[in-house]
């Protein structure tokens, strides 16, 4: 089962809960004049994720199907998609279309640097790379300037069946989480290297107001403090 959830105005959380793992798969439907999905998701949820977005639109109306990095919870299910919306076009970095995509899609993708613009209608979006933030040299964030909304993919990853949004502090769940990963078969999950904390910053500066979380509650408030916090919970994590 999907819970539809808008978190922003025009701005849909469909969240996917799988409790063996007791982990939300987050994707974000954006209803404009040209339809936006961040993240096109797994292809073992792609039914249960076009039955939730035939909820808010027409399916075969989707025209950008975008995501943060090539990895199978962001983009295993682009080519469904893009079968079932024949204007759809896939949109990620620039790196992630000449390394990976315009070979798995079955449509060259449009590859973004933070110089271009995505128009959806009311809504302009940038594409600012931040390699192996949260990881993959192909890693990019999505940032709408309209209403200062920063699609962080893997950034702030905590864990449970939490509330599609909140005003409360994500610092605490994420270390909570990121201590979890780094202790099991998952470990080097969010890298540290030396670029970390500059690209955290450079994101913070957009002073976001509303983050799209994949994997746990969204965030609403002052998203320049938590990205400027995000670094030093992801050295502790990656030294411990």
């Amino acid at each position: 089962m999907t819970a539809i959830n808008e978190i922003a105005p025009d701005l849909f959380r469909l969240s996917v809960y799988v409790p063996e793992i007791d982990m939300q798969f987050n994707h974000f439907l954006v209803r404009d004049e040209e339809p936006l999905l961040f993240h096109a998701g797994l292809k073992g949820m792609f039914p249960a994720l076009r039955e939730a977005v035939a909820k808010l639109i027409d399916p075969a109306k989707l025209r950008h199907i975008a995501w943060s990095h090539f990895e199978s919870d962001e983009c295993g299910a682009l080519n469904d998609w893009l079968q079932l919306a024949p204007q759809a076009q896939p949109v990620c970095t620039l790196v992630g279309k000449l390394v990976s995509v315009d070979d798995f899609s079955i449509r060259p993708a449009r590859g973004m640097t933070a110089q271009d613009v995505l128009s959806t209608g009311k809504y302009r979006y940038r594409f600012y790379p931040s390699p192996h933030i949260p990881h993959g040299w192909d890693a990019g964030v999505l940032f709408e300037e309209t209403r200062k909304t920063l699609f962080c993919s893997d950034l702030f990853h905590h864990f449970g069946n939490v509330e599609p949004l909140t005003r409360s502090d994500l610092i605490g769940p994420t270390q909570k989480a990121m201590e979890q990963l780094q202790q099991g078969p998952l470990a080097g999950y969010m890298p540290y290297t030396g670029q970390t904390e500059g690209v955290l910053r450079s994101l913070a500066g957009l002073k976001p107001e509303t983050l799209a979380v994949m994997h746990g509650s969204s965030y609403i408030g002052n998203g320049e403090r938590l990205l400027t916090d995000l670094a030093g919970v992801i050295k502790t994590s990656f030294d411990s």
